[in-house]
């Protein structure tokens, strides 16, 4: 097959987080399994652009990706670059894989592939979901959705990366076709070697983000019984991080709390296997690769029932899941502290779960053969 993916950004631009992850590891399992695939996306890197040649197709680990410069320095991504070009070229493809949703790229990626008559997949990465309809900038998303997005959505098919969201996209959309796939994620062979540390030790390694849920995690951490100590890896929003540590202040529980900032590849691993338990008590969450990684990593995980991954960690007793109420967060808490049976289970077994259900050449299979139905199917 020739398959093209199109996305906002691309890796070098890891300041995205999990999905510059997913989607490129997708992508180059396409490509080594014999697949043509093309990447269109932008130079992209925050407020910044990557330092690459724009225009230009070049080799990434594998795979043939064209950055195109964006007009705009902001979330939009717009490219009337990228937009022209796939307008001239698309039709040399048997399928268009669209990731993410709202910004102006992939909308008006989505309406040239459709004006142009040729099979989609959108990947809205937990971008369809009430949550997203009714908090932030919802009256444009609304805006969008009416005008224009329904209706190149539904030209399409879709694809989530867990039961859950797929609920939510055929809420969306009644009747929209799609499939369930979970992301690709490139895990280290580094060996677990768990460190015995002084006090109940906990990390949440995200986007620092208002739908992470962080200030609930922290209002259960002043009510904690026990000594506990959290870790708060990522970056985010100066502001919104200012006011995390003002709440800290408040609660008084500064010395409970360590701030880490952005971590490497190989500073996130270390960090992820050296925690007694991962936290991610998000308002909404379609994926969220980091529970895999921590998993990974021989570390449970304490995750809130909006996290789509929370099915998962329930089936298959690889550690807590939470509702959003800051008291059932320190129940939950306290369990994790107190079950030492569980969570040494955990961190001897976690790598052979993960490794069980997220083996990338059968999930590369998984794909192709989505890839395949949608491509011979009739509309």
């Amino acid at each position: 097959m020739k398959i093209l993916h199109i996305t906002p950004s691309y890796k070098p631009a890891y300041i995205y987080g999990g999905p510059i992850e997913s989607v490129s590891k997708l992508c180059e399992g396409l490509a080594s399994h014999g697949h043509e695939v093309d990447v269109f996306t932008t130079t992209a890197n925050g407020d910044m652009e990557l330092d690459v040649k724009a225009g230009e197709p070049v080799d990434v680990d594998g795979v043939k990706v064209t950055y195109f410069m964006r007009v705009t320095k902001d979330p939009t991504h717009a490219s009337p670059a990228l937009w022209r070009h796939l307008y001239a070229n698309v039709k040399s493809y048997d399928i268009v894989h669209i990731q993410s949703w709202w910004n102006f790229l992939v909308v008006g990626a989505a309406m040239v592939c459709n004006f142009r008559k040729v099979k989609v997949v959108i990947s809205p990465r937990g971008m369809l979901s009430q949550y997203i309809f009714t908090s932030g900038k919802s009256r444009s998303k609304k805006m969008i959705h009416n005008s224009v997005g329904r209706k190149a959505l539904a030209k399409s098919w879709f694809h989530a990366t867990a039961t859950a969201e797929f609920e939510e996209c055929r809420e969306v959309i009644e009747g929209w076709k799609g499939f369930v796939e979970p992301n690709i994620i490139s895990l280290p062979e580094v060996a677990v070697t768990k460190k015995e540390n002084a006090v109940f030790t906990l990390i949440f390694m995200s986007r620092v983000h208002p739908k992470k849920g962080i200030e609930i995690l922290l209002h259960a951490i002043s009510k904690v019984s026990f000594p506990v100590l959290l870790k708060i890896a990522g970056s985010g929003d100066d502001q919104y991080i200012s006011d995390l540590k003002n709440l800290v202040a408040e609660l008084g529980i500064a010395e409970k709390v360590e701030w880490l900032g952005w971590l490497d590849r190989e500073a996130k691993f270390k960090a992820l296997m050296n925690a007694d338990l991962f936290t991610l008590v998000s308002h909404n969450e379609n994926f969220a690769n980091v529970v895999i990684e921590s998993l990974h990593m021989g570390t449970p995980a304490l995750v809130s029932e909006a996290v789509a991954l929370s099915a998962f960690v329930e089936k298959n007793d690889m550690g807590w899941v939470s509702t959003l109420e800051v008291d059932d967060v320190v129940e939950k808490l306290t369990a994790a502290k107190t079950d030492q049976q569980k969570l040494k289970r955990i961190n001897e077994t976690g790598r052979a779960v993960i490794d069980e259900h997220f083996s990338p050449d059968k999930l590369i299979e998984n794909y192709v053969t989505a890839y395949k139905n949608i491509i011979s199917s009739g509309n």
